[in-house]
């Protein structure tokens, strides 16, 4: 049988796929095993996924029928045997379900449109300074007013007034008092996405409405917009001066840095070899002074400034002081903004991880809310607040003091999740918190529970509502239970069963046996000069017996590369020029090879013999899994029934 159809590799990726459950209405049963119905469309649609490149045989085809009976036999044995009831089946489920589901948890067209986005603002550079009132995205309304009240304020004032003299004075960005709340320039996927939002959606010249992230209430004034400058390689020779470094300090460090410049420009040296030598960021110097890729954003201003001045790859700038000391700027590329296509796997990656991703969780979220008929009963919630302590913030506090609350705190669906569920959920999330308001702790732990009820209730519902999302998941069951019961009866046994394999070996003498062989020794002669010598000696010392360590010492004495000599048991197809070689006691050469001249020795003619366990274990283990796995098989179709009506395989075409 051709091994296209079940191999231990393949299986491992769950060959034969799940049951589907499209059939449709007159769609005929192909197979009947053990009571349960396959029909034809269902074995149709296993057999073209896993044969996808090969036209349709009936011959092969009644081939994998057999292969798919074996299979479901299998599967129906673990399950006699309890296998799906075990904890680490259903924990290792679980994860894959976990997995499976997390397609259908997001929004596709969202995703998409927010990829398109980030490609469409990368085209862009922004600049923008911001005055920050941090508030936490839990805090209770109240205190979310006042905050929101004074951004406005602080938005009428900087109307009329000087921005970067509000941000010195009131934001609560610790970079503000030095900067004036300028952030340079920036593009997409460098801030927070509301931020982000708000600074490619407002004017240049122009501040935005209050805008909301994580950390509080912005308000941004636009200074530029500009073409993307897309991204850099370049390499740096880097003179260290430190923030604390004396007017002096730095001065030497410059001068150090022009002198530097100067072995550049005499042509002396390269770049690379300066970097090496002198540049005091160990990181980069051992690699000629590289540094990673960068866009506009990711470094130092100043730094930044003079590597995106530089035109031309191989251009080197003179030396920029930054906050960090002199740096000498070699451009090794410049690196446009790429093409969509070339970028959106990386930015679908990107979008995936970022925080804007929410958004298609949002939008499902709120589907599914709609559809269940979603309910929430906050007065439940601010009953459940009173029996918070102090211990919250150590993570420590102890679910069960609300086990005899009830009441309902939102419903879904038919289900309804009480003020108790929602404490054992706080008890699980819980974790040292730096003192804060107590129902403002609950407010973010009920958010969360809001929305992994309602997700965890949507991917109950996947397998009513996507039938190949039930098949897909049937696949890996029927796959992780097929996997854990062969290990037990084939994989695993042929390895563990000594006395089993031991007996099998002895079973099949003739099959594990060496043919003719030569006890030889093979001499791999480098050097011409020696070649004559070294074979006159070979056979003056044949008969009495060759020490081959001290001949190749010898003929190494003024070069390890001179002789190369190996020994061992040669069959004819071990090594090419052995079939040049006379079959017979003596010294015999010599052959090229390469550019080696060889001679050998044979020292004995073996006949043929059988191969001992040890010589030819990792073949008899696998001879051996092939034979349990047969006799298996064989126990399967005389212990579970099963039909089929192979005449439904001519409709396959």
């Amino acid at each position: 049988m051709s091994n296209k159809f079940f191999t231990a590799a393949t299986f491992c990726a769950f060959l034969f796929g799940g049951l589907t459950s499209s059939a449709q209405e007159k769609d005929p049963v192909l197979l009947t095993v053990e009571g349960q119905n396959i029909t034809l469309s269902e074995f149709e649609a296993v057999y073209r996924k896993n044969n996808r490149d090969t036209q349709v045989n009936p011959e092969d085809v009644r081939e994998y029928l057999d292969l798919y009976i074996n299979f479901r036999l299998k599967v129906r044995e673990a399950e006699e045997l309890g296998l799906d009831t075990l904890k680490k089946f259903k924990e290792e489920l679980k994860g894959y379900q976990k997995q499976l589901a997390k397609p259908y948890l997001t929004d596709k067209n969202v995703s998409e449109a927010l990829v398109k986005e980030a490609y469409d603002r990368m085209k862009l550079d922004v600049s923008a300074s911001h005055i920050l009132l941090k508030v936490g995205p839990d805090a209770l309304p109240k205190d979310t007013l006042a905050v929101y009240n004074r951004i406005l304020d602080l938005r009428n004032r900087a109307l009329k007034g000087d921005f970067e003299a509000l941000a010195k004075q009131y934001s609560e960005d610790p970079s503000a008092a030095d900067n004036g709340g300028n952030l340079g320039w920036f593009s997409a996927m460098r801030m927070v996405y509301p931020f982000e939002t708000a600074a490619f959606n407002t004017p240049v010249g122009e501040i935005s409405q209050p805008v909301r992230t994580r950390f509080g209430y912005h308000i941004l004034k636009v200074n530029g917009k500009r073409e993307a400058s897309g991204e850099l390689r370049v390499a740096h020779i880097m003179v260290k001066t430190g923030k604390e470094a004396s007017e002096e300090e730095v001065g030497k460090a410059k001068e150090k840095a022009i002198e530097v410049k100067g072995l550049l420009v005499s042509g002396k040296s390269t770049f690379e070899e300066l970097a090496t030598k002198y540049s005091e960021d160990k990181g980069s110097a051992s690699k000629g002074g590289e540094l990673p890729q960068f866009g506009t954003g990711r470094m130092v201003a100043a730094f930044e400034k003079a590597a995106f001045a530089l035109k031309n790859a191989g251009d080197v700038s003179d030396p920029v002081q930054t906050e960090y000391g002199w740096h000498i700027i070699k451009l090794l590329e410049r690196i446009p903004v790429p093409t969509f296509d070339a970028a959106k796997d990386d930015l679908t990656a990107k979008v995936s991880k970022d925080s804007r991703s929410q958004l298609t969780r949002t939008v499902v979220i709120d589907r599914v809310k709609k559809e269940a008929g979603f309910r929430e009963f906050p007065a439940a919630v601010d009953e459940l607040a009173k029996f918070l302590d102090a211990k919250l913030l150590d993570g420590k506090w102890n679910a069960d003091t609300a086990r005899y609350l009830g009441k309902p705190v939102l419903t879904i669906g038919s289900q309804t999740l009480t003020q108790y569920d929602l404490a054992k959920f706080v008890g699980r999330q819980q974790t040292r918190r730096k003192p804060e308001d107590l129902r403002v702790l609950l407010n973010g732990y009920y958010t969360q529970f809001v929305e992994e009820s309602v997700l965890n209730y949507e991917e109950a519902q996947l397998e009513k509502k996507y039938p190949e999302y039930k098949a897909l998941l049937r696949e890996y069951r029927d796959g992780i239970l097929l996997f854990d019961l062969t290990d037990q009866k084939v994989w695993s046994k042929a390895v563990k069963d000594t006395s089993g394999l031991q007996s099998f070996h002895a079973q099949n003498p003739g099959k594990y046996a060496w043919e003719k062989r030569l006890d030889a020794e093979l001499y791999h002669v480098q050097k011409d000069s020696i070649l004559q010598p070294l074979l006159k000696e070979l056979k003056k010392n044949f008969k009495s017996g060759i020490d081959r360590e001290d001949v190749v010492k010898r003929y190494n004495a003024n070069s390890k590369l001179n002789l190369r000599s190996e020994a061992g048991r040669y069959q004819a197809e071990d090594e090419e020029l052995l079939k040049n070689v006379p079959w017979e006691k003596g010294v015999h050469g010599p052959y090229k090879k390469g550019d080696n001249q060889v001679i050998v020795v044979v020292k004995d003619v073996l006949a043929p013999a059988p191969k001992t366990l040890k010589e030819c274990r990792g073949l008899v283990t696998a001879d051996y899994q092939q034979h349990l796995e047969q006799e298996w098989i064989k126990e399967l179709r005389s212990k579970y029934s099963f039909k089929a009506n192979e005449d439904l395989l001519k409709r396959i075409k």
